[in-house]
């Protein structure tokens, strides 16, 4: 009888045990940031605890949940799976959660019901800009990036389950930052393109400095413009969007703009009829993917989703991304130079008799345009040169008249002789971009924008665009 007593009291205690370990947290922002809300026990109403549709990622451990969008979890409702999930935008519950309760282990669920997967601690590097070229992922860390032929060669990266520290030395030595949870498209800003030699995950209850932390990645989403070319009204997504109806935007899109994440837009509501993947960059026309004035449905795809490359549009232009990040403090850049970009020039010639005119002068525009609004920027490059081809939406997208004279003919003896002349004429009379240079903290820096600055523009302490 003692023994039996015995057995059921240390069976009581493992499941008191068991039980006590099976909790969920829920943080405000991505990536476990921002005020927190933790229960072990079913909650059937969020805004009893101040948190209603605020939730943005979680941490599941010890069992698993269920998450609902409504009160006393009704609506659409979700498993998760013990694990870690930096975003809940991509089962579209992001700011959505209302109720959660604990599922029994040995409950009968439908996989339909089940949350994507959480991903495990990794890190996945890549040899160009935008999650291009060659790959090398690590789940552990690596001292020595030129074990595995990846040495100064990493230039994007995607972050996943934990945070990890990328050092410019081998054995976490030189210059070190730390990245969050998240895709980074370029290592450029934070000054490790092509120098990170070693990597290693860093605890999540470490205390760091904000200093060494990378600049925050920021959140997915997509812009869809009424005409071709990122022109007319706009409508932009940052959860899944079932229903285009709902905000008056039904088969209206012909040109998209995808920031930081994949997305699948359809030609039928709740994610019917036809599909395709809409990697992050610009598409001017929607036309060439037969979505023209079709999308009906729009949803983020989470980091580790494969798909075949038919599921694929066709590569986007890149994306320059110049949205201001999370607390990220912006200062006032004066603008040094503007100069005004024209189409395609054509040669026009005639023959001039009795006198040779001068030359006339090159379009230009005077180097502060007071009252402009800051638009697109189709680059940006520290130093002289041209800016890459990248852009993103800030703005109108719409370039404005080029507000330029052209130099008339001035003084100078007539000749008598003939003289054939020849100049360069614009294709059309609106600018294709402007090549605008500016000085921030002594350092030179030029960006093209697909509109007119003021007298200065916005810039980060880096002296990066932000819109």
């Amino acid at each position: 009888m003692k023994t039996l007593l015995k057995t059921a009291l240390v069976a009581a205690g493992l499941a008191m045990a068991a039980q006590a370990a099976a909790q969920v947290t829920f943080y405000e922002r991505e990536s476990f940031e921002g005020r927190s809300f933790t229960t072990s026990k079913r909650v059937a109403n969020f805004e009893r605890f101040g948190f209603n549709d605020r939730a943005s990622s979680v941490v599941v451990a010890g069992n698993q949940y269920e998450v609902c969008d409504d009160i006393r979890f009704g609506g659409r409702c979700m498993i998760l799976r013990p694990g870690r999930y930096a975003s809940l935008a991509a089962m579209g519950m992001n700011d959505r959660v209302s109720s959660v309760r604990v599922i029994d282990r040995n409950a009968r669920i439908d996989e339909a019901r089940y949350a994507p997967a959480p991903v495990s601690a990794q890190v996945t590097f890549y040899e160009k800009d935008n999650f291009s070229g060659r790959s090398f992922t690590a789940d552990r860390q690596v001292d020595n990036f030129e074990r595995f032929g990846f040495n100064d060669r990493a230039s994007s990266v995607e972050v996943a389950g934990n945070q990890w520290e990328v050092c410019d030395d081998i054995r976490f030595g030189g210059r070190c930052m730390v990245l969050r949870p998240g895709r980074y498209a370029s290592l450029a800003a934070m000054g490790l393109n092509d120098r990170v030699s070693s990597v290693r995950i860093m605890d999540h209850n470490m205390r760091i400095d904000d200093s060494r932390y990378a600049p925050v990645p920021v959140s997915s989403q997509v812009i869809f413009y009424e005409n071709d070319n990122f022109s007319g009204r706009n409508f932009t997504a940052d959860r899944q969007v079932e229903n285009f109806q709902r905000f008056g935007f039904n088969d209206r899109a012909s040109s998209a703009v995808v920031l930081g994440e994949r997305w699948e837009a359809c030609e039928d509501i709740r994610f019917g009829g036809r599909c395709v993947v809409l990697r992050p960059g610009r598409y001017p026309s929607l036309a060439r993917m037969g979505l023209n004035d079709r999308v009906s449905s729009v949803r983020s795809i989470a980091a580790n989703a494969r798909f075949d490359d038919n599921r694929y549009a066709p590569a986007p232009a890149a994306v320059y991304d110049n949205r201001r990040r999370d607390n990220e403090r912006v200062y006032e850049a004066n603008v040094t130079s503007v100069r005004a970009v024209v189409g395609t020039p054509e040669q026009r010639c005639w023959v001039e008799k009795e006198q040779v005119a001068p030359a006339r002068s090159n379009i230009s525009i005077p180097g502060a345009v007071v009252g402009a609004v800051i638009g697109g920027i189709l680059g940006h490059q520290v130093g002289g040169g041209r800016g890459q081809d990248i852009a993103t939406v800030g703005g109108a997208v719409a370039g404005g008249a080029v507000g330029s004279q052209v130099g008339r003919v001035t003084g100078g003896a007539p000749q008598t002789r003939d003289v054939q002349r020849c100049e360069n004429l614009p294709t059309q009379t609106k600018a294709d971009y402007w090549d605008v240079t500016y000085n921030f903290r002594g350092q030179e820096h030029r960006i093209q924008m697909t509109t007119e600055p003021g007298a200065t523009v916005r810039v980060n302490d880096k002296g990066e665009p932000r819109a």
